[in-house]
């Protein structure tokens, strides 16, 4: 079965990874930086939420891509 997912490109997947999911570059990514307030327990603003989505959604792309390539087609 082949999903809409299946059918990205890798490397445009990598290469948003690596722009967009780690932007700004300094002094530290969007994504890391909401990830380690969530695991000190500071409370999120919406607008934090909406970065968290933007600058993650990549990765979680990537992540079901390389899953799909990974599983046998039946």
């Amino acid at each position: 079965m082949k999903t809409a997912i299946s059918k990205l490109p890798t490397m445009a997947l990598i290469f948003a990874c690596l722009t967009l999911g780690l932007a700004p570059f300094t002094p530290m990514p969007h994504l890391a930086e909401k990830i380690g307030m969530i695991i000190a327990g500071n409370p999120l603003k919406p607008i934090d939420y909406f970065d968290m989505a933007f600058h993650g959604l990549p990765w979680m792309l990537l992540v079901l891509k390389l899953y799909f390539l990974a599983t046998p087609k039946t």
